[in-house]
């Protein structure tokens, strides 16, 4: 039988960052996965750690306090990890969204987000690939990339360098309590003692927290994502679009058409290889992880509309994760009032990369210290606030009732 003071189960790059900062304090932890490292969402995404993309306030500012960390984070672990500061886009397509969006870069600076907009002149000088119809974008230079895979592996390699243990291919099948308290994990491996446990499972943490009695509103929001052959330089930095805003926070004010129904939005990024990275959708189709002709069709047909030259690009693959989606957009991080020595580190929906190194500092400080040292208003991402007819109102109006692994 094992034992460690902390058991993080999922290897995603949440659950790798949690490790990885506990490790370093010293902490004995064993990261348990119950396939391979970034096998899930996190090895299904694209490179952006948007900062723009964050709503203003603790969303914003979590992700402000999260970017000062990848520098570091470049240094200390053993993998490179691709992240430099690129700069982000979001493009304009009409005036009533450039409304909305002064609005959105009023509140952004305000909290510290460097971000202006541009006339369709000025963001085409930036974006020569740019259709000529635009009204314009806005632009941030503070807005990043990193790989996200070399992030999840290099989160891994570090925590084990300090000491982490881990077991893949392993299944968590009981977490057992004592006096509400966990004493130990229950895995198809064998039994692991420990006092504390880390819910690290994305869009499966709600069958985690199900072991324990507790019911967490996260349900997977999928978004299918598509791959050229490499190219000559033709996207500089992120781009996204007014839509995808929209899509994120809005969905509603979409519409009923088809790319309402799909969540479409607009995500452009060039990899250091040349391959155009073509995203996304927000759909809510259960636990599928298939890509379908439709929604590829819709964003491409996006894309072309913007950046023309993509039509004489040949795409060489497509694929589809699950972002872990809550009732208010933001994570559910912290401890369990009901089970002591439970923590939640999941529903990032489509932030986990751009959230992942604050997470794990946020975690870290709570498990070791019962506090963070940071200027973060932790309450606001507890489970408790969520009231119990908000998560079965929830969970009902996207039909997760039923839903099995």
């Amino acid at each position: 039988m094992q034992q460690a003071d902390v058991v993080v189960i999922g290897g995603g790059v949440i659950g790798c960052s949690v490790a990885y900062h506990l490790a370093k304090k010293g902490v004995s932890v064993i990261l348990v996965e119950k396939n391979d490292i970034a096998s899930g969402t996190s090895g299904a995404c694209d490179k952006a750690v948007l900062l723009q993309s964050k709503n203003p306030g603790l969303h914003l500012k979590m992700a402000l306090e999260g970017i000062k960390l990848f520098s570091d984070l470049q240094r200390d672990l053993d993998v490179d990890i691709e992240f430099k500061n690129a700069g982000g886009m979001i493009v304009i397509y009409t005036q009533e969204q450039w409304q909305v969006m002064e609005q959105f870069v009023e509140r952004q600076n305000k909290l510290g987000l460097s971000v202006k907009l541009l006339e369709r002149d000025e963001a085409r000088q930036k974006q020569p690939a740019f259709a000529k119809d635009i009204v314009g974008s806005t632009y941030s230079p503070m807005d990043s990339e990193v790989n996200p895979i070399y992030l999840t592996l290099g989160f891994f390699r570090g925590a084990k360098k300090y000491g982490a243990k881990e077991m893949l291919g392993t299944e968590v099948k009981a977490i057992k309590l004592e006096n509400g308290r966990v004493c130990s994990v229950v895995t198809d491996h064998g039994e692991i003692m420990t006092r504390a446990v880390v819910n690290a499972c994305g869009v499966y943490a709600p069958f985690i927290s199900a072991m324990v009695g507790i019911d967490v509103p996260i349900v997977p929001r999928r978004g299918q994502i598509m791959v050229t052959e490499p190219v000559a330089p033709l996207i500089h930095g992120d781009i996204n679009c007014a839509k995808y805003i929209t899509a994120k926070f809005k969905p509603e004010l979409l519409g009923n058409d088809e790319n309402a129904q799909l969540g479409v939005g607009l995500s452009l990024g060039q990899t250091e290889n040349g391959n155009i990275l073509i995203g996304g959708t927000r759909e809510f189709a259960g636990y599928s992880k298939n890509t379908t002709h439709r929604a590829l069709r819709a964003v491409l047909k996006h894309a072309a509309k913007l950046v023309p030259a993509l039509k004489d690009i040949s795409i060489i693959r497509s694929f589809a994760g699950l972002r872990p989606y809550t009732p208010d957009g933001l994570p559910i991080l912290g401890s369990v009032r009901q089970v002591e020595g439970f923590y939640m580190a999941a529903g990032h929906e489509g932030d986990g990369i751009a959230l992942s190194a604050i997470t794990g500092r946020i975690l870290c400080d709570l498990i070791t210290k019962g506090r963070t040292s940071l200027d973060i208003d932790i309450s606001k991402l507890s489970l408790e606030r969520f009231k119990e007819e908000d998560i079965n109102d929830f969970r009902k109006s996207h039909n997760c009732y039923g839903y099995t692994l």
